[in-house]
């Protein structure tokens, strides 16, 4: 199961990567943009960290603040989770809230 996490957040986060750095190259030629709700649903999605390191290579949507504000919690929320799942630290927290649920009959 780690393994195929570790695989879609790197997959997921070099689309939303690659998303951003393809919406700068358009607004630079004045073409069709690719949406903020596809944006941001790429960084929901596991790609928070590629959306905000490309914001800062390319120098995109770091003005639009309502975009950078979402991008940098996304951002920050999953370095969280990374960091709580790389202490081991998840899973209690889960079998905790697990533990609440009405069990079927």
């Amino acid at each position: 199961m780690t393994e195929y996490l570790l695989i879609w957040l790197g997959v997921a986060n070099g689309i939303a990567f690659g998303l951003m750095v393809a919406d700068k190259r358009r607004a630079e030629a004045s073409a069709r943009r690719i949406s903020e709700s596809t944006l941001l649903g790429w960084s929901w999605l596991g790609g928070a960290i590629g959306t905000y390191l490309a914001s800062r290579l390319v120098r995109h949507k770091t003005r639009k603040q309502p975009f950078a504000n979402k991008m940098v919690m996304l951002c920050a929320a999953e370095i969280v989770l990374l960091g709580l799942w790389g202490l081991d630290l998840i899973d209690p927290i889960v079998a905790a809230a697990l533990a609440y649920l009405p069990r079927p009959a």
